[in-house]
């Protein structure tokens, strides 16, 4: 019998960009949630308004977080006018803490990049060169 062959420790253990949770990863509902994670709870008009959106983008990006049980919403009437509110849910704040453990894990490999840009940049590798409207 062989031995058994092991990749290099911090490579396998080291999250790839798959390991991303995709619902999340979305540019609109990421920032539902990071605002539901910083509010305890906000109105559709002042997610629409925060996140510079359109009413339908933000109901059909939110139900999505919802139907993952991601967020929470509730519907009431005020003076007459609907009045939706959201909260983040404790699916959604776990979720998020993942998400961001994943991104964090992911950090240490551009750092050592941004490493050896800088050492490299010594060699002109790295430098800024002028773009040709520059002349």
């Amino acid at each position: 019998m062989g031995k058994k062959k092991n990749g290099p420790p911090a490579a396998a253990s080291r999250p790839a960009p798959g390991d991303i949770d995709q619902l999340i990863h979305e540019r609109l509902r990421l920032g539902i949630v990071c605002a539901l994670a910083v509010h305890e709870s906000l109105t559709f008009t002042e997610l629409r308004d925060l996140l510079q959106t359109t009413d339908g983008n933000l109901s059909v990006q939110a139900r999505k977080l919802e139907e993952a049980g991601y967020v929470t919403c509730m519907k009431r009437f005020e003076a007459r006018k609907p009045k939706t509110t959201y909260k983040l849910a404790a699916k959604g704040r776990a979720a998020l803490e993942d998400y961001l453990k994943t991104l964090s894990e992911m950090l240490p490999p551009l750092e050592q990049l941004r490493h050896a840009a800088r050492s490299d940049s010594r060699d002109g590798l790295f430098s800024r060169r002028p773009l040709p409207s520059e002349g």
